[in-house]
């Protein structure tokens, strides 16, 4: 929209959360209350996001600094009328202007953009929504047409008024020139001693304005975090939310209510996603795939059809198509498995590559490696590839063979074919196609006694 901007108030202190932290600040799904209101804002492609800080306000500009903000503080935190009034001089005349809040995550940008569509026959429109208990929100006062004539603040209402259900969500959508002429008129006669922007509503009432309020079903969409408790279910409705995508697109969840995404997620049709599995960063997961209970994936790509055996940890890796992975592996950040490779039980892989078909079945720690086709690691199998102050890498060649509780002391080679004999220490490099071993002679002593404890005196 050529002539939107959008001001964020994000000036609160949020006292009740207990914390440090600035509200604006506390996680939501790995990122920060405001990243998901601002993510909302900015696909709306508005003309310049201004953002009203107060508490906190370093914390929250560093946290935000690489964003293309116009950052306005609010010296003294005198309420959301006083908030709007400090941004005003910073907005554009004859824009249009949307109020959003810093600790609302959830709303939709369709459910915005179905407010703004009221712009050209409403002066206000603002999102309402019908609550069991509205205790502690304002209301919407309609008149006998059904028409918005008022918001009246909870502490402001009488015990008529509090017996309405429909409550204002705060967010809304105005002219420039209004806004300016309204909020310049506000006043902090009310219990709170604040400036009330919903004040507003009346003053355009009064002026024969029209008000729409724009209904919404899903109360989550506007509610705000003021308390743990409140951040607690907002992360559930939040889950919840990005299951019933995910089911949508033909991912099986084998329980919705067990799955965390914190970030940007992509997942194929077909693939099945087991219990208590958490997906962070940007992750790609291709079709047909099956990732098992208690695993979590950070920042990586699944190909098609891989297999994520449970309890198993995945960062900053890719894996080829036709994978197996686990159960109990961890990949470190710069691991890559090409088509058919296979990471078994209690393995870890750091910085390697695994060529196609290659297996790494059993206890092993594999680091700095660049391993070729058809590769097989026997169980026990470590590269030594740290000397106390630097990496060092390990090559080896396809269809090599290496025997368990081998040791291959970086930097070293292991050439086509080549078997390596079980329990070997591996320094220098092995040839392509023959057996390279290094093992102490095996003795045997007859009647060999055991040392015995000496009986207490």
């Amino acid at each position: 929209m050529d002539n939107l901007e959008v001001i964020i108030l994000a000036a609160g202190a949020g006292t009740r959360m207990r914390s440090q932290l600035p509200k604006v600040l506390q996680p939501l799904a790995g990122r920060p209350l405001l990243a998901h209101v601002l993510a909302t804002a900015k696909s709306l492609t508005p003309k310049r996001i201004h953002l009203v800080y107060g508490h906190a306000g370093d914390a929250v500009k560093a946290a935000f600094a690489k964003e293309n903000l116009n950052w306005i503080e609010q010296i003294e935190l005198r309420g959301t009328g006083d908030a709007v009034k400090q941004a005003l001089p910073h907005t554009t005349s004859g824009s249009q202007l949307l109020i959003l809040y810093g600790d609302v995550p959830l709303t939709r940008q369709e459910t915005l953009e179905a407010l703004l569509g009221h712009r050209d026959n409403s002066a206000i429109a603002l999102l309402s929504v019908a609550l069991e208990n509205p205790s502690g929100y304002g209301r919407i006062v309609r008149n006998s047409r059904n028409a918005v004539t008022a918001i009246v603040e909870e502490k402001d209402a009488s015990a008529e008024i509090k017996t309405i259900t429909e409550i204002n969500s705060g967010i809304l959508t105005l002219k420039q020139s209004d806004a300016t002429l309204w909020v310049n008129q506000l006043d902090n006669r009310n219990a709170q001693g604040e400036y009330y922007l919903t004040d507003i509503i009346a003053m355009a009432v009064n002026t024969g304005q029209k008000v729409t309020a724009v209904k919404i079903t899903d109360a989550n969409e506007v509610a705000g975090v003021n308390t743990r408790q409140q951040l607690a279910a907002l992360e559930r409705s939040y889950q919840l939310r990005q299951a019933e995508q995910l089911m949508q697109q033909g991912v099986t969840l084998i329980d919705p209510s067990r799955l965390d995404i914190r970030g940007e997620v992509s997942v194929g049709n077909d693939t099945i996603i087991d219990v208590n599995v958490i997906l962070s960063g940007n992750v790609s997961i291709g079709n047909h795939g099956r990732i098992g209970a208690n695993t979590i994936i950070h920042n990586s790509t699944l190909g098609n059809g891989v297999t994520v055996e449970a309890m198993s940890q995945i960062d900053g890796s890719n894996i080829a198509d036709e994978c197996t992975i686990g159960p109990f592996a961890r990949l470190r950040p710069g691991s890559e498995l090409a088509p058919h490779a296979r990471i078994g039980n209690f393995v870890e892989i750091k910085a390697s590559q695994i060529g196609e078909g290659s297996k790494v079945n059993h206890l092993s720690y594999i680091g700095d490696t660049t391993m070729g086709e058809r590769v097989n690691i026997g169980a026990g199998t470590i590269t030594c590839n740290y000397d106390g102050a630097y990496k060092h890498r390990t090559t080896i060649g396809n269809d090599a063979f290496i025997g368990s509780d081998t040791q291959l002391i970086a930097p070293v080679n292991v050439g086509d074919g080549a078997t390596i004999g079980a329990g070997s220490t591996i320094s220098k490099d092995a040839s392509a196609g023959g057996l390279t071993l290094s093992r102490a002679s095996q003795k045997h002593i007859a009647n060999w006694q055991r040392p015995q404890k000496r009986e207490a005196e």
